[in-house]
């Protein structure tokens, strides 16, 4: 039985991503899709791609870290590498977000500062 494909259309409904980014992922080699022509079919591969893709955006990762990671998927011991990798990639972005949560919060205290010094010059000549 043949292996299921999706259109360049269906995929962006699926993964809620315009065109664009799907050629953008094609050219950063972050997926493959098989071509007919110029009509791109999409099969379990590329899906999973692509959400392992959506995902680590979400989390913050750059495309070319995904794309280096998601390269162990073509190295033999794959599962072990790719998961050491994930680790590695994973502890360094929540370093990284935890600082921002740190920096995030002394912005919200200054604004709130300013925000309330505003107010109180406000309410003195008001």
């Amino acid at each position: 039985m043949a292996e299921k494909t999706l259109t360049l259309k269906e995929m962006c409904a699926m993964f809620d991503v315009t065109p664009r980014t799907l050629r953008y992922y094609e050219y950063l080699e972050l997926i493959s899709p098989a071509k007919t022509g110029r009509t791109r079919h999409y099969g379990a591969t590329e899906r999973a791609r692509v959400k392992l893709i959506r995902q680590g955006r979400h989390f913050g990762f750059p495309l070319e870290e995904l794309r280096q990671w998601l390269e162990l998927y073509n190295q033999s011991n794959q599962n072990r590498s790719q998961l050491e990798r994930w680790v590695e990639m994973s502890t360094d972005q929540i370093a990284q977000l935890d600082e921002r949560r740190l920096e995030l919060d002394e912005i919200t205290v200054e604004l709130k500062r300013l925000r309330q010094l505003a107010l109180d010059s406000l309410n003195s000549t008001g």
